[in-house]
């Protein structure tokens, strides 16, 4: 793949510049600031939003904020576990193919009905799954061991049916409260809604339920020579691509993305464009945090709030700001600035601001998992920092093989796209070679990979 220069996206370079100052409300010079450093900071900026209700299949993927308790037995009645024959157990004590039991059938319930006769000694109710089981049955007989198809066949009656078989008491009978007991708490808050508990709250004859919310963040590109999408592009321009993948990446991880558009390198654009940010959570912007690019966004963030501007011992992703909005009567809004780079962004964007969005929704586990792999080809570290190379696992004979994705600067986006993994050198080492063991931060999960 050529390595394409991404113009304005590349001018966050991952270089050894110094630290920068802020320029407002007095805050000097950081010293760089490890990861952990850097993640404790911004964290503890957030906290679980308020809660909402919404409709039932409007909440996948959000954390319940309220004990969901049952306001009835699951299920309300005792019912078939099969088609077949409800039935007295006495009835058919000793029954075989060569001594059937003879029943006479005294009725028929359908799943949804209830019944209308008692199973009373000699008799027999033919019986839907999922339908009540009569008063006096306590087995439930399938078809498959009695005489009902060859009856069928010979076009008898069913008012009689021969019994093969001595089935145990309570056989396919499922009981009342079997699943859910009245009053008994079902799902606890906290718990995160997928496909099951959505079954299981609609079950109880729910449509609507509280969770927490999700975090609205607006997301805003910097930089004059960014063009937008579907557009002709014109001499020296390039498309902003960071808007779509941050994003995108803050759906995915439960947010909500508000576009702002792109912020021309003047302060009239980028103060207007700021103004669009109220009733935001969080604001994501990329590019203009590093000490090569203009001044203009840096001045502007520490005029219109409380900006850190730090230098992360990572690669990629070094230049990082963080900070608040502050605007007169409304809530100070965080302000999270990724690198220009498109890698850098998203990678900053993974270790920052998806644990914030998954801090605001409620979620008990914030980061990624990790799994321990093998290397299939060398992560180099050069100045001391911790690496994050771009990877593909794969899971084969029990151990997971991490392949680099090719060329790893900071301008090729291609190969995040071809990663489902991190794989982390530490800041310590000055690489790590094919054949050595490394941790992995998984992005995806996949078919292929989670065996």
């Amino acid at each position: 793949m050529t390595n394409h220069n991404h113009g304005h996206h590349a001018r966050n370079h991952d270089s050894g510049h110094e630290p920068l100052h802020s320029h407002g409300h007095g805050h000097t010079t950081e010293d760089m600031l490890s990861v952990e450093q850097a993640y404790e900071r911004v964290l503890a900026s957030f906290q679980t939003l308020d809660a909402e209700e919404k409709p039932l299949l409007e909440c996948m993927g959000q954390v319940l904020a309220e004990d969901i308790t049952s306001p009835l037995a699951l299920p309300p009645l005792a019912n078939s576990g099969m088609d077949g024959y409800a039935l007295r157990h006495s009835d058919i004590a000793g029954a075989s193919q060569e001594k059937p039991s003879n029943l006479e059938v005294i009725g028929i319930v359908a799943a949804g009905q209830m019944p209308d006769k008692a199973v009373v000694p000699g008799t027999a109710i033919r019986i839907m799954t999922g339908a009540p089981v009569p008063d006096g049955a306590d087995t439930v007989v399938p078809f498959e061991e009695t005489d009902e198809v060859q009856r069928k066949r010979e076009g008898k009656p069913l008012d009689q049916v021969a019994i093969f078989a001595d089935m145990p008491t309570g056989c396919n009978v499922r009981p009342a409260g079997e699943d859910v007991s009245a009053g008994t708490l079902v799902l606890e808050k906290g718990t995160v809604i997928r496909a099951a508990e959505v079954g299981v709250i609609a079950s109880l004859g729910m449509d609507k339920v509280k969770v927490i919310r999700r975090p609205v963040v607006a997301v805003l590109a910097t930089g004059d020579e960014l063009e937008n999408t579907g557009t002709p592009l014109s001499g020296g321009k390039i498309y902003d691509s960071n808007s779509f993948s941050v994003a995108a990446s803050i759906a995915a991880s439960g947010g909500v993305p508000r576009l702002l558009g792109i912020a021309r390198d003047n302060l009239t654009d980028l103060n207007a464009k700021l103004e669009a940010t109220a009733g935001a959570d969080l604001v994501v912007t990329s590019a203009g945090v590093s000490k090569g690019d203009y001044d203009i966004v840096k001045d502007v963030l520490n005029e219109r709030g409380e900006m850190n501007f730090w230098s992360v011992r990572m690669r990629p992703a070094k230049p990082l700001a963080f900070g608040h909005l502050i605007s007169p009567g409304v809530k100070n809004i965080p302000l999270l600035g990724l690198p220009g780079n498109p890698v850098s962004a998203m990678v900053a964007f993974e270790m920052f601001a998806r644990p914030a969005i998954r801090t605001m929704l409620g979620k008990a586990n914030i980061p990624r998992p990790m799994v321990e792999g093998v290397l299939n080809g060398p992560i180099r570290n050069e100045d001391g920092r911790r690496v994050y190379a771009r990877v593909e696992v794969e899971l084969k004979d029990g151990v997971y093989q991490a392949t680099p994705t090719g060329p790893q600067g900071s301008n090729i986006l291609t190969s995040m796209s071809r990663a489902n993994g991190l794989a982390i050198c530490p800041e310590d080492l000055a690489g790590k070679d094919a054949g050595e063991q490394v941790q992995i931060i998984m992005l995806d999960w996949n078919e292929e990979v989670q065996v």
